[in-house]
C-alpha cells in the first residue's frame, strides 16, 4: 500500500465557548432552568443572585486589571512550581471551596419532540442504581468507577458519556487510575440491573438489551434481535419491505416482529421515581395572550433570573490592584480568582443571550402564525418552515431549530411545541398554497375510514387526495403515511 504526502487546507468552523454555552442553553427546559443555575453557582462562587446593575462595576475593574496585567509581566523564564500555593488569603472567609474550582460537564438530553416533560426524577433512579451496586461484589477502587458510570447516566438511563472521556474525569477530578476496559466491564455489569436497558449508548443498544433478557421467549423475540443488529436503520425509517427480503419473513411475521419492538421501552429510566404519568406536566416557555384583538408575548419569568458577578470576587481584584509589591505568587493566585469571574460572567451573558434568541424566535413564529392565534383554528396555520424564521430572526437555522424541538407555549386554547406551527407547502389545482398538516390530516382521515379487510394502497390514496384537488405524488404519500406512524396496506389488513 502505498503512503502519499502532501498540504491540504481545509476550512472548520469552531464554535467560541460561549456559543457552545449558548446552544446547551437552548436546550435546557424551563422546568429545569431553575436546577441548571442553582449547580452553576454552586460549582462558581462568583456568581451569585442579586439585583440587576452590577455588570458594570465588573467591567471596570476587569478592563483595570487587563490594562496592569501586561505592565506587571515578568520577563520570559522558568516557572515557579505553584503546586503547594495556599490562596485562602485572596477569598473570603468560608469560599474555601474556591481551591476545588471545576468546570462542570453539562450533558442534558435531547428532548423527545413527542412527548411532554416529565417531572424530574433522577434522585429516585440513581438511588434504585446503588442499591443494585451494592449487591455486586466488588473492590473500593472499582464500586467508585461505577459510581462515577452511574453518575454519568441521563434521565432516559442512557450512558451517553464516552468511555475515555469518563477515565479522565476520573484521573482528573478524584485521581482514580483506570483503563476503558476496566470502565467497560463495568459498564457491563451496570447493563444488567433494573429495568432492562440501563446504561446502553444508544437507542439500538437499549433495545437489544431488553430484547436480550428475554431471548428464551421464542423465535419473534430472536427475529426481532436479528432486525435490530442488521437492519436497525432500515427498522427506524421504516423500510420494512427491505426487511422482510432479507430475512425472508412472511407478512405475520413482520407483524410480530414489529409488535415485539414496539413494546420495549426506549426511555427504560423515563418513568422511575416518585413522579407517574399522571403527574407529568409541561412548563410553557411562553405566553400569548389575546388582548382585545393584539396579541401580547411574554417570556416566562424563569428564564430571567436576576444574575451578577460576586462582590467579594470583584473586591479582590480591587484589592490587588492597590497593592505595589505584586509576586508571582499573587499573580497567579490572581489569575485563577480572574479565572472565576471571567466563567460567571460568560455564564450570565449566554442567559441573557438565552431570553434575547427565545423572544426572538417566539415573536417571530407569532408574527407568522397571527390568525392561529388569534382564532386557534388549525386550518390558519400557513406553511411555514425554519428558514423564514431563520431569515425573519437573522439567527441560524440550527438554532431555531433547537428553540422549536424544545420549547412551548401556551395560549387561550391550549399550549403547544413549537415544532407544531411549522409545516412545509403544497399546491393544490387551483394554485394555491396549503400547509401540509393539512394533506396529513386529510391522509389520516382516509386511513381511518377505509376497509380494513381491503386497505387502501398508496397508489389509491394518491389518487384519492388528487380527486380533491391536491396535487401529491405516490412517494409523498408514503413519506406522509410513515410520518403518521402508519404502515403500509399490507400491515393493516385485518383477516
Amino acid at each position: 500500500m502505498a503512503l502519499s504526502q502532501g498540504l491540504y487546507q481545509k476550512q472548520l468552523q469552531k464554535l467560541s465557548p460561549q456559543q457552545i454555552q449558548l446552544m446547551k442553553l437552548l436546550q435546557v427546559p424551563t422546568a429545569l432552568l431553575e436546577e441548571r443555575i442553582k449547580e452553576e453557582i454552586e460549582e462558581n462562587p462568583a456568581l451569585e443572585e442579586a439585583e440587576e446593575g452590577h455588570e458594570d462595576e465588573y467591567d471596570e475593574v476587569n478592563d483595570e486589571f487587563k490594562d496592569k496585567e501586561t505592565d506587571d509581566a515578568e520577563p520570559d523564564g522558568s516557572e515557579d512550581d505553584y503546586d503547594n500555593i495556599d490562596i485562602s488569603e485572596y477569598v473570603s472567609d468560608g469560599d474555601d471551596d474556591v481551591a476545588d474550582y471545576k468546570l462542570k460537564d453539562d450533558n442534558y438530553p435531547e428532548i423527545d419532540e413527542n412527548k411532554t416533560i416529565p417531572i424530574k426524577v433522577e434522585r429516585g433512579f440513581n438511588e434504585l442504581m446503588l442499591e443494585q451496586l451494592g449487591m455486586l461484589t466488588l473492590t473500593d477502587h472499582q464500586r467508585r468507577i461505577a459510581e462515577q458510570i452511574i453518575g454519568n447516566l441521563d434521565d432516559d438511563g442512557y450512558l451517553r458519556r464516552e468511555i475515555s472521556a469518563i477515565v479522565d474525569d476520573l484521573a482528573f477530578r478524584q485521581n482514580i487510575e483506570t483503563t476503558e476496559g476496566e470502565v467497560a466491564e463495568l459498564v457491563l455489569q451496570i447493563q444488567q440491573f433494573e429495568p432492562a436497558g440501563i446504561a446502553a449508548r444508544n437507542l439500538q443498544e437499549c433495545l437489544l438489551l431488553q430484547l436480550e433478557r428475554n431471548s428464551n421467549s421464542g423465535k419473534h423475540v430472536e427475529m426481532a434481535i436479528k432486525v435490530l443488529e442488521k437492519y436497525f436503520e432500515e427498522f427506524i425509517k421504516k423500510h420494512y419491505e427491505k426487511i422482510q427480503r432479507g430475512l425472508d419473513l412472511t407478512d405475520e411475521q413482520l407483524k410480530a416482529v414489529i409488535n415485539q419492538i414496539i413494546k420495549l421501552n426506549p426511555k427504560p429510566a423515563g418513568t422511575i421515581g416518585e413522579g407517574s404519568k399522571a403527574e407529568s406536566y409541561v412548563v410553557p416557555d411562553f405566553f400569548i395572550y389575546n388582548n382585545a384583538g393584539k396579541l401580547e408575548l411574554t417570556l416566562n419569568s424563569r428564564n430571567a433570573p436576576d444574575l451578577r458577578i460576586s462582590e467579594g470576587y470583584r473586591d479582590m481584584l480591587r484589592d490587588y490592584e492597590r497593592g505595589s509589591k505584586k509576586d508571582k505568587r499573587q499573580k497567579e493566585a490572581v489569575m485563577f480568582i480572574k479565572q472565576k469571574i471571567d466563567s460567571a460572567k460568560w455564564f450570565i451573558d449566554a442567559i441573557k443571550q438565552r431570553q434575547n434568541t427565545l423572544l426572538n424566535t417566539m415573536e417571530a413564529i407569532m408574527n407568522y402564525q397571527h390568525e392561529f392565534f388569534i382564532s386557534g383554528d388549525e386550518t390558519d396555520l400557513r406553511p411555514m418552515i425554519l428558514k423564514y424564521i431563520a431569515e425573519a430572526t437573522s439567527l441560524d437555522i440550527s438554532t431555531v431549530s433547537r428553540v422549536a424541538n424544545s420549547k412551548f407555549v401556551q395560549t387561550e386554547f391550549g399550549t403547544y411545541r413549537l415544532k407544531f406551527f411549522f409545516s412545509e407547502s403544497l399546491q393544490t389545482d387551483s394554485g394555491e398554497e396549503v400547509s401540509t398538516r393539512e394533506v396529513k390530516k386529510i391522509l389520516s382521515d382516509i386511513i381511518e375510514a377505509e376497509s380494513k379487510k381491503h386497505p387502501h394502497s398508496d397508489e389509491r390514496l394518491t389518487e384519492m387526495l388528487q380527486e380533491k384537488g391536491y396535487n401529491i405524488a405516490r412517494r409523498t404519500v408514503a413519506k406522509y403515511r410513515e410520518q403518521l406512524n402508519i404502515p403500509v396496506a399490507r400491515l393493516r389488513k385485518e383477516l
